[in-house]
């Protein structure tokens, strides 16, 4: 489905500038002065939410004419990652329980964060471009 290219696209390269920046909430941006921020916590527990779900529904459908996993396996997969890692840094920001599983997991899995989203906009932009190619 068209739909769904498109969206995986657009979520991709959202979650990829916003794992990239990952600005503070109390920081000065453009976005503040409008009030409106992109960094705020429910829209980054939204974006996460819809970008996982958009990576899922990729693997579960495809693009009339493309091979029907592997066409989009790479957008799909950092979409999910992606998506899973907003939901999780949002859980940890909002959660008063800390326990020992979930620091060390948010250790590990933060520690890597600017890369997933680099990987995230730079599969977005190339299955932009390269829409018929394989793995993209």
């Amino acid at each position: 489905m068209i739909q769904l290219y498109f969206l995986s696209i657009l979520f991709n390269l959202v979650s990829g500038y916003l794992l990239v920046t990952d600005r503070a909430e109390g920081e000065e941006s453009i976005e503040n002065s409008l009030k409106f921020s992109i960094n705020a916590g429910t829209l980054r527990l939204i974006l996460g939410i819809l970008t996982a779900l958009t990576g899922l529904l990729k693997l579960l459908s495809s693009v009339e004419g493309d091979v029907p996993v592997a066409g989009d396996l790479f957008p799909a997969l950092t979409g999910m990652s992606a998506g899973a890692v907003l939901v999780f840094s949002y859980y940890r920001e909002q959660s008063t329980l800390e326990t020992e599983g979930v620091k060390r997991m948010g250790e590990t899995v933060l520690k890597y964060k600017k890369w997933l989203g680099i990987l995230a906009a730079a599969s977005a932009l190339l299955h932009f471009l390269f829409p018929k190619a394989l793995f993209l």
